[in-house]
């Protein structure tokens, strides 16, 4: 039995019953905060929460770990709702070639990008890829990550996808925190099968599904829905073929272009469609008629100069947002969501109370696990995230260059 005692906490954030599971529009705004406050957790779960002026003190103090948060906030662990954390090497190669003036799309063409973290994937073996993942994991889970999704789709073919995924599952059975798979052998074509798309997705349909669901390796699945990728077509028969497995769709869409993704994903019942660097009215519309969350991806549109998500066009349309790392090796080679943070704010006008509901409350949702982690709440996980002292939580993406966390509880 473990018990954890947080005492004097400047401010204990995302705190109160009966919260909403996801938090939307202007509501974003608001951020329940209590001050001199106490936190109470007992066998990873939150037992007691309140104000220090009402707290009762503790009768049975053995094996109990008291922290004294004096000057610091406690804030529910981020969740991050879209990553590749599991991949074989960097690519700083292609980030020389982009300052040379190459863009993502042309280094695709060449033979790099997903392709390339594809071949360099195939030359290493599960137990590298596993040692290497877990100390990003660990990392991330550094920085205030206390949940996460992770992709496949630089394997590209089926030992190499499932390979993938068996890493993640280990990922799953080594950390106390959520980890959620999420199938993407629709990443990309392999270059075997680059003038024949149909013998592509027969693999993915007829090879990688059923192995997929046998083994119980994912629970989403996901597809690229853009030019010089997939068509949306291609992502329809995809999707419904793993919703024939169980995998709910979680799908890449409107990165550089927009194809009608947005409102076919909602259709298929998506849970989030991520990236929206573009979006139009017609897509605004669609999500505000669905249950399907609208996942921003900031660092990602940071590092390859591409347009911002237009975050505040969203919000103001009354529809929730979440916030994502993108953590990969080709356009987002970090998994710190406090940079994440900070580029919302600087670049996407969000304000911090904005994007720490979309790193908390609403990145929950988009994982599917609103139930046990996002808030402070009685009877849910007692992931949460202990700051240095700061002055106010806007202090984390003003002084974006620190890391602000002093201790992430739950690994």
């Amino acid at each position: 039995m473990s018990k954890i005692l947080i005492k004097n906490i400047k401010g204990l954030v995302q705190s109160g019953e009966n919260l909403s599971e996801l938090v939307k529009g202007s509501n974003m705004q608001y951020l329940p905060i209590l001050e001199n406050a106490f936190l109470a957790i007992e066998d990873d779960l939150i037992v007691e929460y309140g104000l220090m002026d009402e707290w009762g003190g503790i009768t049975d103090w053995r094996d109990v770990e008291v922290i004294d948060a004096e000057g610091k906030y406690v804030l529910p662990a981020f969740c991050d709702s879209h990553t590749h954390i599991v991949f074989a090497k960097s690519r700083e190669e292609e980030f020389v070639d982009r300052i040379k003036g190459l863009t993502y799309e042309e280094i695709a063409l060449k033979g790099g990008g997903i392709l390339n973290s594809a071949r360099r994937l195939s030359e290493k073996s599960e137990d590298e890829l596993f040692e290497e993942a877990m100390k990003r994991v660990k990392l991330v889970n550094s920085y205030g990550t206390g949940a996460l999704e992770i992709k496949s789709g630089y394997g590209l073919s089926v030992e190499a996808e499932l390979k993938m995924l068996r890493v993640i599952k280990r990922i799953k059975k080594n950390v106390s925190f959520p980890v959620k798979a999420t199938f993407l052998g629709a990443h990309a074509f392999p270059t075997e099968f680059k003038e024949n798309h149909r013998g592509y997705i027969d693999l993915i349909i007829n090879k990688m599904l059923p192995k997929i669901a046998e083994e119980k390796l994912a629970d989403y699945i996901d597809v690229f829905c853009e030019r010089n990728y997939f068509s949306l077509e291609e992502m329809e028969e995809i999707l419904l073929a793993g919703k024939k497995y169980g995998l709910i769709p979680k799908v890449h869409v409107n990165q550089f272009s927009i194809m009608g993704g947005v409102s076919k994903a909602i259709e298929l019942g998506a849970l989030s469609v991520d990236h929206l660097e573009e979006i139009s009215d017609e897509d605004i519309e669609a999500l505000k008629n669905s249950t399907c969350i609208p996942t921003l991806l900031p660092s990602c549109s940071h590092f390859i100069s591409i347009p911002f998500a237009n975050a505040r066009k969203i919000i103001d349309a009354g529809l929730p947002v979440a916030l994502a790392s993108d953590f990969n090796p080709g356009t987002t080679p970090t998994g710190n969501l406090q940079v994440v943070l900070s580029l919302a704010c600087v670049k996407m006008k969000m304000t911090p109370e904005e994007v720490i509901n979309a790193l908390t409350i609403n990145a929950a949702y988009a994982m599917g696990i609103s139930e046990t982690h996002g808030s402070i709440s009685l009877g849910k996980k007692g992931h949460v995230i202990i700051t240095k002292e700061i002055p106010s939580l806007a202090y984390i993406p003003y002084a974006f260059g620190d890391n602000h966390i002093e201790k992430t509880i739950g690994f």
